[in-house]
């Protein structure tokens, strides 16, 4: 797992030797000399862990850990020390350190510990946002989970589309959630408290509509596969819409204009609906949001079945975020039942791939999925990854790639 390490030494030979260490592993170490170089990246928000020599002028090893410890008692400080002093280890373990290095120390031994406490932090920092949004009133932060820009602008969305007032149409590919997202559309809505009706729209005719509308007063209808809708349904409701008291939410993985070009679908209908339209990015958009809602969703199959949750292991990421998942949302959840009942071939194929090939399957998915936001465009795709053109180019190349494929 790839980090930033706050690395703390005096000792600018030592302090350069590390460094270069913790870079030829990926790392991304920000190399400081003192206790009052250091303090100022310390946070409770600090995206990585420290590494810090222990014997160092004015304030030493110990002074840090003790600030840091003050600042967010979850970062993780290793402590670094020439001395091979058991003493001094075991007062740095009983004042919290993460761990405790002798110096010299083998790469092999530092890189270990240093990955061991990333993926601690990592872990601490996804279940406090987790927490975050659990905790918040709002319930678009609150249900709608993901740390991606696509994941932050369809909460905008839903938000917007929530105090518009309008009809909603939520557009997503199988699986993706357009219930849920629909769900949230209403509770931020502010005829919140009012009923939320939802049907399917092929068990649907005149009848059942006038019954559903009249039990969506005051709040909200939500119709799923709205171009399911049969002659006299789609009569009986646009009728209802026109008297109003409800709003509609429509729902569709289908392209809505053909229906109405093919005689399917009333136009008056889609014009109402497509108003404010909220489409629903598909995980092969986002893989970065995979690991996150995919331990959501083991919490939440653990608690159903009465069972722990596993540990959901890098491993276990890496080969999750090199699937493509057309089955979004939906089959990400079934993954994880089977995950947490030890029904799943995640662990065993994650052992049998090596972990150059997950890292480079990882590494193809965030690829494809830069050219795709970026419509083909590279120059723009590698600015959004962080990466000079030519790395870029080089990677593109070593995945077999062409940008001219997303255009």
């Amino acid at each position: 797992m790839i980090g930033k390490v706050l690395l703390v030494d005096d000792d600018v030979a030592v302090r350069e030797a590390l460094a270069q260490t913790l870079e030829l592993a990926d790392h991304h170490p920000i190399a400081v000399g003192s206790f009052i170089e250091a303090k100022d990246h310390i946070s409770e928000n600090f995206e990585g862990v420290i590494l810090s020599d222990i014997r160092m002028p004015g304030r030493d090893g110990f002074h840090l850990l003790d600030h840091t410890q003050t600042v967010d008692v979850e970062l993780p400080v290793v402590l670094l020390t020439g001395e091979g002093d058991i003493p001094m280890a075991v007062k740095a373990m009983g004042q919290g350190a993460f761990g405790f290095l002798e110096k010299p120390c083998p790469p092999g031994d530092l890189l270990a510990v240093i990955e061991r406490a990333i993926k601690t932090r990592s872990m601490v920092l996804e279940n406090r946002r987790l927490k975050a949004q659990l905790e918040t009133g709002d319930p678009a932060a609150r249900m709608l989970f993901g740390q991606s820009k696509l994941a932050e602008a369809l909460r905008d969305r839903v938000r917007a589309a929530a105090r518009a007032g309008t009809d909603v149409l939520i557009i997503g590919a199988p699986g993706s959630g357009i219930y849920k997202v629909a769900e949230v559309v209403h509770l931020c809505s502010p005829n919140a408290k009012g009923p939320f009706v939802k049907r399917a729209a092929p068990a649907l005719g005149r009848a059942e509509m006038v019954e559903v509308v009249a039990a969506a007063q005051g709040g909200t209808l939500f119709i799923d596969d709205i171009g399911g809708l049969s002659a006299d349904a789609q009569m009986a409701l646009i009728d209802a819409l026109e008297e109003g008291g409800f709003r509609l939410i429509a729902g569709t993985t289908q392209d809505l204009s053909r229906a109405v070009e093919e005689g399917r679908l009333q136009a008056d209908l889609y014009y109402r609906v497509e108003v404010m339209m909220v489409r629903i990015p598909s995980l092969s958009e986002r893989p970065e949001d995979i690991p996150v809602l995919f331990r959501h969703y083991v919490a939440q199959a653990a608690e159903q079945a009465g069972l722990d949750a596993p540990e959901v292991r890098p491993e276990v990421v890496s080969r999750l975020m090199a699937q493509d998942w057309p089955g979004n949302a939906r089959a990400l959840m079934s993954a994880a039942m089977r995950f947490v009942l030890r029904l799943s071939d995640t662990d065993v194929a994650a052992q049998e791939l090596g972990l150059a090939e997950q890292l480079a399957q990882v590494e193809r998915s965030l690829l494809i999925s830069a050219l795709r936001k970026a419509e083909g465009r590279a120059s723009v795709a590698a600015k959004a990854l962080k990466l000079p053109r030519k790395t870029f180019y080089d990677k593109l190349a070593r995945c077999g790639i062409r940008p001219e494929e997303f255009r």
